[in-house]
């Protein structure tokens, strides 16, 4: 069910460019966003009002080919490592999984997909593009105590409350940086930005992020092709995600 943001007791606070759309407690925010995306405008922002989870998902509207509009998750990313980190007890860190999971102090906290309309092929423009996030909110009361063990959550690990709600209003704000940070200094900002945040796997390995969102990684003293994984691919396997539980999986 649909709830107008007037008709419920707290709402967020969104920048202008923005348009909320409420779900009650059981809504999908990435599936709903999905949805809705070939009507809605750039901006519209789908948000489940839960306790245990912060969810949200917000609609974008890319101007070039599918192959290459995949590297807005990248921006979306950056703006919700700058969302947390602006909100988080202090010396505490944020950081990525390829590509799409966040941890928190090393700990699992939640991550991102990207949806896109399935009938689009990777050199057409997609009419839209969805990014979603679910990250751990509070320790989920229907998992055993050994399991949740091995999780992560924003209160448990420091968070306020009212921070859940103001990372989401935070998120906005640093999305709209990032475009335009990516509109005046190109892409390779953003990507330096994602790329900071992602831990290196050995000692002087050199990486950057292809036209068509790909990592690649090579050694300094290494004359072959760059080892490549492949964004489409990983962004499929959302490995952060459990879709029983519909949330992030322990661990």
């Amino acid at each position: 069910m649909i709830v107008r943001p007037t008709d419920m007791e707290q709402t967020l606070d969104l920048p202008p460019g923005y348009t909320l759309v409420a779900l009650r407690e059981l809504g999908d925010a990435f599936a709903h966003a999905r949805e809705i995306a070939a009507e809605a405008e750039a901006g519209t922002l789908v948000w489940v009002r839960r306790y245990d989870l912060v969810e949200f998902a917000v609609v974008l509207e890319p101007d070039e080919p599918l192959r290459s509009a995949r590297r807005a998750f990248f921006a979306g990313m950056n703006a919700l490592g700058d969302a947390i980190a602006a909100h988080c007890p202090p010396e505490r860190e944020v950081t990525f999984d390829w590509p799409d999971a966040i941890r928190f102090d090393a700990g699992l906290l939640g991550g991102a997909r990207l949806g896109w309309p399935a009938e689009c092929t990777e050199d057409d423009i997609p009419a839209w593009l969805v990014f979603g996030v679910i990250l751990r909110a509070a320790d989920m009361a229907h998992v055993p105590e050994v399991q949740a063990a091995s999780g992560v959550s924003l209160l448990s690990e420091g968070f306020e409350m009212v921070d859940t709600d103001a990372i989401i209003e935070s998120f906005t704000r640093h999305l709209m940086t990032a475009f335009d940070r990516w509109k005046e200094r190109g892409f390779e900002a953003i990507a330096r930005d994602y790329l900071e945040r992602l831990p290196k796997r050995k000692a002087g390995e050199r990486r950057g992020i292809d036209v068509n969102g790909d990592l690649l990684v090579s050694m300094p003293a290494g004359s072959g092709t760059p080892e490549r994984s492949s964004l489409k691919d990983a962004l499929g396997r959302a490995a952060w995600y459990d879709p029983q539980a519909r949330g992030p999986k322990f661990g």
